[in-house]
Formats: C-alpha cells, sequence, structure tokens
C-alpha cells in the first residue's frame, strides 16, 4: 500500500472535498480521484461513494482514512529518525571490551545527557569476536573491539572501522625479578620456560604471545586463560606464569610489568559498525564524540 495514496484519503476524510484536496497537495482533482481508486482496488473495497455532485467516504473508506493518520505519523517519525540532518534520538547498543567501555563510552555520558537527552546507551561487556558476532546478527549497533598491531585483525567488508586510541603493552612478570637486557625479543626469550597466561575469550592475545615467542626462538606453554587484568595480576604474584598487561597500569605490588621495545607492542581500540549505518545521527554523533570530532 503506497503511503502517498493514503495520504490522498486522509485529506479527503478531514477536508469533504476532492477540489480542496486538489488544491492543498497541489495536483488535479483527477489525480485525486485516480489515486484514490487505485487505493480502494489495492484494499479491495470501494472507499468513497457519490452523494449528489460530490462523493463522501464508505464505512471502509472512513476506517481505513482513521488507520492511514497513524501510518503516516509513523511514516513521519520513521523519516525523521532516519534523517541524518535530524535531532538525534534513539537507543544505541553497545558491546565492547571494559576497558573501552570505562575510558572511552563512560566518559561521554554526562555531556550527551545534558545536549541529547533523546539519545540513550545500552552496554554490555564482551570480548571482540562475541561483539562482532552480536553486530553480525544486528544484537548492537556499536561494537568496540581491540587487537594488537603485532597481531591486526582483519575485518571483512561488512563493516565499517573508526580507530580509537592505542596503549603500550609490556610482559607482567613477578616483582622481584630484575630487568633483562635488550629488547622484547630477549624479555620474551628469558621467560622461554615459564608458563604463560593469555585471554579466555579471545585469540588476540595469544597471537600476540606467538608472534613474539616465535621471533625469541620457542613455542610458549599456554597453561592459563582468564579475561581480567586483577586475575593475571593475581596469576603471575602466585607464581603461577607470566602474561600481558598494559605498561602504565597500577598492579600488584608482586608484579611489575617490563617494557617490550624493538618491537613494540601497542594494544589498540577500534569503534566497528556495520557498512551504511554510521550515518543514522545517533550513532554519527556517538561516532563522533568517541573520536573527538565534535
Amino acid at each position: 500500500m503506497e503511503t502517498r495514496r493514503l495520504d490522498f484519503l486522509v485529506e479527503l476524510a478531514r477536508l469533504g472535498s476532492m477540489r480542496e484536496v486538489a488544491e492543498v497537495l497541489g495536483v488535479t482533482t483527477s489525480t485525486v480521484s485516480q489515486q484514490i481508486a487505485a487505493l480502494a482496488q489495492e484494499v479491495g473495497a470501494p472507499l468513497v461513494e457519490p452523494v449528489g455532485r460530490r462523493v463522501r467516504l464508505t464505512p471502509a473508506g472512513r476506517r481505513l482514512a482513521d488507520h492511514g493518520v497513524t501510518i503516516l505519523a509513523a511514516v513521519e517519525a520513521a523519516r525523521r529518525d532516519l534523517d541524518p540532518d535530524a535531532e538525534p534520538a534513539g537507543t544505541i547498543r553497545v558491546a565492547g571490551f571494559a576497558t573501552a567501555i570505562r575510558r572511552s563510552l563512560l566518559p561521554l555520558l554526562p555531556d550527551l545527557a545534558a545536549s541529547h537527552p533523546q539519545v540513550r546507551l545500552v552496554c554490555a561487556e564482551h570480548e571482540p569476536a562475541e561483539s562482532l558476532a552480536m553486530l553480525a546478527d544486528d544484537a548492537v549497533d556499536l561494537a568496540l573491539l581491540y587487537d594488537y598491531d603485532l597481531a591486526p585483525r582483519t575485518f571483512d567488508q561488512r563493516v565499517e572501522v573508526t580507530p580509537l586510541w592505542s596503549v603500550p603493552w609490556g610482559l607482567g612478570v613477578p616483582g622481584h625479578d630484575p630487568d633483562p637486557p635488550g629488547g622484547a625479543v630477549a624479555v620474551f626469550r628469558r621467560y622461554a620456560g615459564h608458563d604463560w597466561i593469555v585471554n579466555s575469550r579471545n585469540t588476540a592475545d595469544e597471537e600476540a604471545v606467538a608472534v613474539l615467542a616465535a621471533l625469541a626462538g620457542f613455542t610458549p606453554r599456554l597453561s592459563h586463560r582468564a579475561d581480567s587484568l586483577d586475575l593475571v595480576d593475581d596469576l603471575i604474584a602466585g607464581g603461577l606464569g607470566v602474561g600481558m598487561l598494559p605498561e602504565h597500569r597500577a598492579t600488584r605490588p608482586e608484579v611489575r610489568v617490563l617494557p617490550l621495545r624493538e618491537p613494540a607492542l601497542r594494544l589498540r581500540a577500534h569503534a566497528v559498525v556495520a557498512r551504511g549505518r554510521a550515518t543514522w545521527a545517533p550513532l554519527a554523533l556517538v561516532l563522533a564524540r568517541l573520536t573527538g570530532a565534535s
């Protein structure tokens, strides 16, 4: 059913005259008659009946006109909602890793609430693979992901990726261990015989460890898996292994983070949306705020 034809019927119900409808809509009376006749054919019921030299709506026409008011209002609301130039309004569903939600998203909320109260964010903590799957299933609108520069993630053509920030990562080891000489390869080689801690729901840590271990000439023994950085701290402090941690994050006294240089290792955060969705007004607003563009 064409909404344009509904518009003719709704106006006829309001004005009561095809001539007046034609004047309001800027068309000929013949066009009004043709469009209402076509609408009647679509719905399979007569919508108008003659009364002298004029017409009036049939009971079916009145019912359809009543529905038409609601339908046309909903269509207009949808058009405004999807207009990239419209005032942002709507709920944005976000899936992302905890650090990005804390660092990138939460600081935006007070200003968004004040400047765009009709934009609402709903957050769920997930690892990158989980967030990407949710994005593919249209379960979320925005995914906050991470990878490492030494083991970059490959994205397919169904998504658009916006870089956010990066931070240096090092190797978390027992606090009493001295600095080994040399760069990242020497650091890894020193701990070749240790148990290693990697992420349990994502392969990024494992891939980055594998790259540096290969440069150091060994295959790491992946013994423990943990999502929580605090738990990685606890495992290292307990003498259960070594694992990657952010360089500038405060750790337990029993843990120290050895810098990795030449090659350095950096965690990179990305904002990812389904291709073609970035122009949706509320999502465009949040993306701009995430990247500091507004």
